[in-house]
């Protein structure tokens, strides 16, 4: 059950990130909206912070931010980074 709900916060993450994405590619510029893809999001969540206020995503931000913290949380929790290996024997 906290798999599920680990999956739907990355979904919902994900959404958070094209959103913010696309204000990269409209505000900053090809080479900021590239670097943001190269980077798996990472400078697309600090450029989005950085720029929250001017553009008016604070809402969009807080919530990307909440979404990472409890997908961890429930990553954890729910056992997402065990993996097994070999035979159970």
């Amino acid at each position: 059950m906290l798999s599920i709900l680990a999956l739907v916060c990355s979904v919902a993450s994900f959404v958070c990130f094209i959103i913010v994405l696309i204000k990269q590619f409209q505000e900053g510029g090809a080479l900021h909206g590239i670097i943001g893809i190269i980077t798996c999001g990472i400078w697309t969540f600090i450029w989005g912070w950085m720029n929250a206020g001017r553009l008016n995503i604070k809402n969009i931000m807080m919530i990307w931010s909440l979404l990472i913290v409890v997908g961890i949380i429930l990553n954890v929790l729910g056992g997402g980074f065990s993996y097994k290996f070999g035979s159970t024997m």
